[in-house]
């Protein structure tokens, strides 16, 4: 599972030749979160509060490269570090 970007010890990945609908996976400690692109809902999973605001605010200022990122995996091409919130 490629990761594409870390930040305050979240880590988003997006997994090859995976199920529709587009999203995305985040990790943070032993918690774990399934993200739909489009909605930014959680589709599966949980985190705690705060890495949830992080992580909707990362991922609503990167879906476009979220989107792009989608499209590759689906593809088989490289996916492309997305830039962390600082």
């Amino acid at each position: 599972m490629p990761s594409v970007c870390r930040f305050f010890g979240i880590t988003i990945f997006m997994y090859y030749d995976d199920h529709s609908p587009p999203h995305f996976h985040a990790k943070y400690g032993e918690y774990r979160a399934l993200f739909s692109i489009e909605t930014m809902e959680i589709l599966d999973g949980t985190l705690p509060r705060r890495a949830l605001s992080l992580v909707l605010e990362w991922a609503v200022l990167y879906r476009s490269e979220l989107r792009k990122n989608w499209m590759n995996a689906r593809d088989g091409l490289p996916l492309q570090e997305i830039p962390p919130l600082e």
